[in-house]
């Protein structure tokens, strides 16, 4: 029998003691925790995390879930990674992101990447889904880059819902847009503001319109471009493209093919859709569309003939002013005020039902002081139901009693939707 020594018997006491514990530690986990399927996401709680995601494509085709607002200041121009490979059109290095990436109602500001290829924005290629996320401040600036936009740059067949980007400052050569450079999927319930420009394709939401769908979408932005410029999307290009139930205000420059929606349809379909923009190009410019390329139906669209500074369109019907904030002028065409549009007639255009804010009780559009008086003069009611639909929707969550709870909503909501 062979006896240790001592310190020889320290020495395997101590490597079989640090290889059980280390056999037994938890894995770590990856990004903030989850597994990255639909039942339990990946969670993001921080930029470094965020950045995490375009370091690694194998987790392209996973679920995630952003779980508080998070800067990206840190990770600005080459240090961002960006989600998703964009190379060319149907080139066999692209690589889309293919899951599924939930914003919570969650935003990312400060999204500052460095503008030297096609296909940038947060997500250079998407065929996945994208949903309820916002974009505060991002600033996507290239040189003569095609496929460029704060969110998306080309969407392969995706699905971008309940986004949005505000105050973006987005350039770029070609498809530009202030969400979604390029789009051949869904775009749904999202909108922009900021400053976009570019050379040709370019939109305050959407550059480029091919075989897909952008609906219940409105842009508030400043856009300019040489060619196919509009206020909303700047060219539609497939007999499938289809804009529905959508507007735009602010204001459209460019050189040829500009309108206060659409720059140019070269295809496609629009309908009840209207622009305020005001507008001015050299060539083929319109109110509402600067130039039909081929023949594409047009329902039931308008422009503010005032506004534009444009008497004429490409197709669309010009009103006054006064006639764009008067009800008949939609509901007598055809214009759902149910379920999809609301209008406060006399001071407002029409916009979108998801728009408005819960505590937004009373015209003109926006949570202001109109809305706190309404709120006040139901202060402390206690009877509060659905027959009076809880204290004339003052009663925010549905407790019966207008309390402080209803008042921290209140206030969480004060000078919204303006």
């Amino acid at each position: 029998m062979y006896n240790l020594s001592p310190n020889l018997g320290f020495f395997w006491l101590f490597f079989i003691s640090f290889a059980v514990c280390f056999l037994t530690l938890p894995a770590q986990a990856k990004y903030g925790g989850g597994s990255g399927t639909a039942e339990d996401p990946y969670l993001i709680y921080e930029a470094s995390q965020m950045n995490a995601i375009g370091a690694n494509p194998t987790d392209w085709n996973k679920h995630f879930k952003l779980m508080d607002d998070i800067d990206l200041s840190a990770f600005s121009g080459s240090a961002f990674n960006i989600i998703g490979q964009w190379v060319a059109l149907g080139s066999p290095n692209n690589r889309p992101f293919s899951g599924i990436f939930d914003g919570n109602g969650k935003t990312i500001s400060n999204f500052s990447p460095s503008g030297n290829r096609d296909g940038i924005g947060l997500f250079g290629c998407v065929r996945g889904r994208i949903k309820d996320l916002g974009l505060v401040n991002p600033n996507v600036i290239t040189q003569n880059c095609w496929y460029i936009g704060s969110l998306v740059g080309y969407l392969d067949q995706g699905y971008i819902i309940d986004c949005y980007a505000k105050s973006a400052s987005v350039s770029g050569g070609g498809s530009v847009g202030g969400l979604v450079g390029a789009g051949n999927g869904t775009v749904a319930r999202c909108y922009s503001t900021g400053q976009i420009w570019g050379d040709t394709h370019v939109g305050g939401l959407v550059g480029l319109v091919g075989p897909g769908l952008v609906t219940n979408c409105y842009a508030k932005a400043s856009v300019s471009a040489n060619q196919d410029v509009g206020g909303l999307v700047g060219k539609t290009d497939h007999q499938t493209s289809t804009i529905t139930d959508c507007y735009a205000t602010g204001s459209v420059s460019g050189g040829i093919y500009v309108g206060g929606l659409i720059g140019q349809i070269e295809r496609g379909a629009i309908a009840k859709c209207y622009s305020a923009a005001k507008v001015s190009g050299y060539q083929d410019v319109g109110g509402l569309i600067g130039l039909i390329r081929l023949q594409a139906p047009v329902w039931n669209c308008f422009w503010d003939i005032q506004t534009s500074g444009q008497l004429t369109s490409a197709d669309g019907t010009g009103k006054t002013t006064a006639q764009m904030q008067t009800l008949s002028t939609f509901s007598s065409a055809g214009w759902d005020f149910f379920t999809t549009w609301s209008i406060c007639e006399g001071t407002n255009y029409p916009v979108l039902l998801w728009q408005i804010p819960t505590s937004d009780f009373r015209c003109p559009d926006g949570v202001n002081i109109v809305d706190f008086a309404w709120f006040a003069q139901h202060w402390r009611q206690n009877n509060c139901n659905q027959m009076n639909f809880y204290c004339d929707g003052t009663d925010l969550n549905e407790s019966g009693e207008v309390a402080f709870d209803d008042l921290a909503i209140f206030a969480h909501d004060w000078l919204a939707g303006l």
